[in-house]
């Protein structure tokens, strides 16, 4: 029987603001190796419990004036991986915390928001890792 504490599994995604995210996304590339696309890079990794899943990680500037942060006035935006997200969301309420929308769901898996005390967006996804192992494409590892 899987585990299916609603939970934080690891990091999904780190994201900032850039100037020019194209060019910082270029930089990156030829200076430190990253396999860039057009959202950022790919990291890719073994999952601790299934070492034959590929998980996935996404590293990615965002333009400086995105609305995407907001409200947070930060410069960055941490992804969770997260397990049970609907179970996650009704403990985030129970305790009080601020969830900006409602779940989504996409073909790569299930988002929502919330904002910790000190004003930091943060986006929980329930990752469907099959869904990047099966499109391809270059990743950084």
């Amino acid at each position: 029987m899987s585990n299916t504490t609603p939970k934080v599994t690891g990091i999904g995604g780190i994201f900032f603001r850039a100037k020019n995210p194209k060019e910082i996304n270029e930089w990156y590339g030829e200076n430190l190796g990253l396999a860039i696309d057009g959202y950022g890079s790919p990291f890719e990794f073994r999952n601790a419990n299934r070492p034959e899943e590929i998980n996935y990680l996404r590293w990615g500037p965002f333009e400086e004036k995105t609305d995407y942060f907001d409200p947070s006035k930060k410069e960055f935006m941490i992804n969770y991986r997260v397990q049970n997200i609907e179970g996650l969301v009704e403990k985030l309420r129970e305790n009080g915390a601020v969830i900006l929308d409602e779940i989504t769901e996409y073909d790569y898996g299930k988002f929502v928001h919330i904002m910790d005390p000190e004003g930091n967006k943060i986006e929980l996804w329930e990752p469907i890792d099959s869904f990047f192992t099966q499109m391809g494409g270059p990743t950084t590892k």
